[in-house]
């Protein structure tokens, strides 16, 4: 079995985008639209901070779908277009997706987006992997973990580009991974553990 994973360390992550853009190029995401984006902690604006000066702090937290191990998505697209693969990924079948965007009111994470319009890209071109799917109107998307580039054994995007090293990608179900070390020497944690769905994203302080 393969359970693909990521882990983010957050005191490596500066807020530089470069994992939001990666992926947006990678994976030919339209004009308006992110599948990875960089909030910034405790504040309703991006780069903004805590506190009252002098006393002010910043902490980023990279966000994308969390490829849960028990997804709230899956059990509720009522056509099967949001399943698990065999390993580990959430994906979408955009084939099958009918824009219903039951899976955008289940995820506790607001992990995805819809096309409410014919996709714009700026350049006008496909600029993404040649094999990822294109989107139309009317259907929702999201973070695949690279699934073009995982399936030939590459990293995603998000971790290779990241300039810091902030991100690791690796299998749960090998101990011996890079990610598994980290997750259990770091004690990492995933958001929301409270909801039950289990990510496979997990996270480093």
């Amino acid at each position: 079995m393969t359970k693909l994973a990521i882990g983010i360390d957050l005191h490596r992550c500066i807020g530089c985008n470069t994992c939001a853009l990666a992926c947006k190029m990678q994976n030919n995401v339209p004009d308006g639209m992110l599948w990875n984006r960089v909030l910034t902690e405790g504040c309703e604006r991006f780069d903004s901070a805590e506190g009252t000066y002098p006393n002010l702090s910043r902490t980023y937290l990279p966000l994308a779908c969390q490829h849960c191990e028990n997804p709230a998505c899956e059990r509720v697209c009522p056509t099967g277009a949001t399943y698990k693969d065999d390993k580990g990924r959430v994906e979408i079948d955009y084939d099958k997706c009918i824009g219903c965007r039951m899976c955008m009111a289940a995820c506790p994470y607001n992990a995805r987006s819809f096309n409410w319009e014919e996709p714009v890209h700026q350049p006008d071109f496909v600029y993404g992997d040649k094999d990822v799917p294109q989107r139309t109107k009317g259907v929702a998307e999201k973070c695949t973990f690279c699934k073009e580039r995982t399936d030939r054994g590459e990293e995603p995007r998000c971790v290779q580009c990241c300039p810091l090293d902030a991100r690791i990608f690796g299998d749960l179900d090998d101990p011996n991974s890079e990610v598994s070390k980290a997750i259990a020497t770091r004690h990492g944690y995933q958001l929301l553990e409270e909801q039950g769905t289990r990510p496979q994203v997990y996270y480093f302080e």
